[in-house]
């Protein structure tokens, strides 16, 4: 791919949007810790000084497709939760169904779950004081939109909801981390099952996480 050099704003929507495409593409092949700027430059076919005009860092890069990946997925959960949760079952249900839903939709996405783990200890850094007020910002209101999510299907939540998106979130992130298991690890477990017991499968622990979470917020009869 090569670019011409961008004139209008239009051009330079194009330019930025090829940016976060390739991005995307390579976070199918690499975890987030491997995406480098120079190859993201080499791949989208502009200089490394010309990426940097649009985006101030890989950082701030990976956190607009932060930004991206969170809107599309929480569409996609509005249909899902609504497909998933029986709405006269009891609470009890509806929240075991919740997390079986929410598990499972994170599950598919690892991509997603890799840039919320590395939000906090590396996207957050290595950005200007603008970009991060942005990002804060638009994850907020994507925040509030989860918590309404939750509520709907779940009023007796109340309060707890907004707790209970946040400790998913970040539990997501953090066991992004652990699946899938390195060459290594796999070979480790095929030689000493009992160490299997340490794997953590992302979409079952997650479960467990969100049910824990959901039991711990929900009031008390």
């Amino acid at each position: 791919m090569t670019f011409q050099r961008a004139r209008s704003d239009e051009q330079r929507e194009i330019r930025r949007r090829a940016i976060l495409e390739t991005a995307a593409a390579m976070l199918d092949e690499m975890p987030v810790a491997e995406l480098s700027l120079n190859e993201l430059s080499r791949r989208v076919g502009l200089a490394k000084s010309n990426v940097l005009r649009y985006f101030e860092s890989r950082e701030a890069v990976l956190l607009e497709l932060l930004d991206d990946f969170l809107g599309t997925w929480l569409e996609d959960l509005a249909e899902e939760l609504a497909d998933g949760i029986e709405a006269s079952a009891s609470a009890e249900v509806r929240a075991g169904q919740l997390a079986e839903v929410l598990s499972r939709s994170l599950g598919e996405r690892p991509v997603l779950c890799d840039l919320v783990g590395a939000q906090g200890g590396v996207l957050e850094h290595n950005v200007s004081v603008e970009v991060v007020k942005r990002h804060k910002r638009s994850s907020h209101a994507k925040l509030e939109t989860m918590v309404e999510l939750v509520r709907h299907h779940l009023p007796e939540i109340g309060d707890g909801a907004e707790t209970f998106c946040l400790i998913g979130m970040i539990s997501a992130g953090a066991l992004a981390a652990y699946d899938p298991p390195p060459p290594s690890l796999v070979a480790a477990y095929a030689d000493e099952p009992d160490l299997g017991v340490l794997h953590l499968d992302l979409r079952e622990t997650l479960r467990t996480a969100c049910t824990a979470a959901l039991m711990g917020v929900l009031p008390r009869a």
